[in-house]
């Protein structure tokens, strides 16, 4: 019986995936968490055969998340399932080591596509990110600033590019203010900009938000 590890900080988003694997696939055990700590102690207490992780949840991001899991256990294949389009985070995702990124707008009949690819111990790239690869081949070597912002940095840029302020980041993520304004600072560094408008005009030009 394959295992699989769901985690997630809504109650609803994991039974909806169980409801979902359980009548198209069956045969799986289900394990659940719904921040970092529990999903590390889980991965650690027993070996799974699918980990299927949102970016967005409270306290660490999933992609501090994926990090963490990937240094214990190299070959433990991760699926980000995430509100988040593909052209925001999927090909940083897959950098990281994850082995498929979808949105959660995606139909249920791509979903267990991703999961029986991925059981069958291979990568899952959709149509839509196939694409973003090879348009990310397409272009100049020469790395974009904001590839230099780490996990969370990214994260904010795309919150402040949204129009979102510091108050409204920080209750959403569950961080400090205090934190956020020094995430803030490091995003404006290391594009070299000077406020917020100047980060929404980075993001739209560079096609990071719509």
């Amino acid at each position: 019986m394959k295992q699989i590890l769901l985690v997630d900080d809504h109650a609803m988003v994991r039974k909806g995936l169980k409801e979902t694997l359980d009548e198209e696939l069956g045969e799986i055990a289900f394990g659940e968490a719904d921040n970092a700590q529990k999903a590390l102690a889980l991965a650690a207490e027993q070996a799974w055969d699918l980990v299927i992780l949102d970016i967005n949840m409270e306290g660490r991001s999933g992609l501090d998340l994926l990090t963490d899991l990937l240094a214990t256990q190299p070959k433990l294949p991760v699926l980000i399932l995430s509100m988040y389009p593909v052209a925001e985070f999927a090909v940083r995702a897959l950098k990281q080591g994850a082995a498929g990124y979808l949105n959660k707008q995606s139909a249920p009949e791509e979903l267990v596509n991703a999961v029986q690819t991925l059981l069958g111990g291979r990568r899952y790239i959709s149509a839509e990110l196939a694409d973003r690869l090879a348009q990310d081949l397409l272009r100049d070597s020469t790395k974009p600033p904001h590839e230099q912002l780490s996990a969370r940095e990214y994260q904010v840029m795309l919150m402040i590019a949204s129009g979102k302020i510091q108050k409204e980041i920080a209750a959403e993520l569950c961080l400090s203010t205090k934190t956020v304004s020094t995430y803030h600072t490091r995003i404006l560094q290391k594009l070299g900009l000077k406020n917020d408008i100047e980060i929404s005009r980075y993001a739209l030009q560079h096609k990071l938000v719509t």
